[in-house]
This record gives structure tokens, sequence and C-alpha cells, in this order.
């Protein structure tokens, strides 16, 4: 299940798989905007000034790093104090007591430091085909670094939110009844559940029943389709 989360409307795509391609699908070519979202492979192909990687997400990373014993724990220590403070900023300027350009000079030293203690743990490194907790740090720095603009694209584009949150939110109900109901097994049932999602949501205030029979009637009887935007 893909969706894309707006200001004004939350559009779903039911896709029978998860890959780039469903990515590409529900993006389209030629995508110009800046995904927020988690380390998913299939989102990959955008460049990383194109995607802002959540933090909700990574918070869980540092957490189990944190967690382990040894050097990890110190490291995810650290991780997660320079995560708290980078978050007191932010809320700090969501609260409206500082500006944009202070938020960004204020979070310059957090970034980083944050990237140095990325760094830290990869010098250290671990044996090839290690499994140990400490192995298991090492990978997780390592494949942070190799995304690491797209930690900090919500501090270098204003609007932009450094958690997928509302995305979240906006699938979790379409994700209970895909378990109630075992999901869709071809591609009509996906395009009309993916259309149902999409009309369904209450971002608008809009009465439902009213515009499936708007669109019903426009069908039948050659009208002209209602619009999913406001003022088309």
């Amino acid at each position: 299940m893909g969706h894309v989360v707006t200001a004004l409307v939350t559009v779903f795509l039911q896709g029978l798989s998860r890959s780039a391609a469903a990515a590409v699908e529900l993006l389209g070519h030629g995508f110009g905007g800046v995904v927020v979202s988690d380390r998913f492979c299939a989102y990959n192909q955008l460049p990383t000034q194109q995607r802002q990687l959540c933090w909700a997400h990574l918070i869980r990373d540092l957490t189990a790093i944190a967690e382990r014993s040894g050097a990890s724990a110190a490291f995810g220590a650290q991780l997660l104090e320079l995560q708290q403070q980078l978050f007191e900023q932010w809320h700090r300027y969501k609260g409206g007591t500082i500006s944009w350009p202070v938020l960004q000079h204020h979070c310059q030293p957090i970034r980083l430091a944050f990237e140095a203690t990325l760094q830290r743990v990869v010098e250290l490194g671990a044996q090839r085909g290690e499994r140990t907790p400490w192995a298991s740090t090492v990978r997780t720095c390592q494949k942070l670094l190799k995304v690491a603009d797209a930690l900090w694209t919500f501090l270098e584009i204003e609007g932009i939110e450094p958690t997928n949150n509302a995305a979240e939110r906006a699938l979790r109900q379409s994700m209970i009844q895909r378990k109630i109901s075992h999901g869709v097994q071809s591609r009509q049932g996906a395009i009309c559940r993916s259309q149902l999602l999409t009309v369904t949501r209450r971002q608008q205030g809009r009465d439902v029943w009213q515009f499936l029979e708007q669109a019903w009637i426009a069908h039948h009887c050659g009208g002209v389709m209602p619009s999913l935007l406001p003022n088309p």
C-alpha cells in the first residue's frame, strides 16, 4: 500500500507488490517534490535532496543501538542525546519562538556532531561477516552515512517535516482494513480499493456519500466527474 499525503488530499495506491516500480507508479515520472519516508529501498531511485528520512524510524534504530552492551550503548546514548537537542530546536521553531534562520544556525553543530559520531563508529569497524551486537551497530551506521544528506532536508527546505507521522496516521486505518479483509488479489481490486480509500479520507470535510453519488451519476450520464481537490 502506497500513499501520498499533502495538505489538500491523501492519494492511496494499492499495489500487488512492494517495489521500486510501485513507487514510480505512485509518484509518477519526473517527480519534483520531496518524499518523507523510511529507508525502504524502493525510494533509493530518488536523489538525496528529494528525500527526508523519517526521524521517528531513525530513533528506533538509535534506541536499539543504545540498548546494546559495550561501546554500542555509549555511542547510542550520544546519538540519542544529539537527536533530543535537534528536536528541542525544531519544537522551538514550530512553536514560533525562533525563526527559520535561527533554527538552521542552531542545528548546524548538531548535524556535524551527529555525522561525526556515525563516522567514528564506522572507522572503528567490525570484522567482515561478524555477527555481534557491535557489528550490527557498525552496519546501521554505515547505512545511515550512505544517505546522511537525506537526514537533514527538513533543515534546508522550509515546510518539510522531519517525520512521516502524518503519512503513518493516514495509513493506519487502511492497514487495519487490509488485515481484516486479507487485502486484494487482482489489479481491478487494487484500483477499486485505492480509489475508495482516497475518496473516504476526511481531510477536506467532504460528504463521502455525496461524492460517490456524483461520481456514479457522472459515469452513467456523461457528466463531469467530481474532483478530489477543492475549487478545481
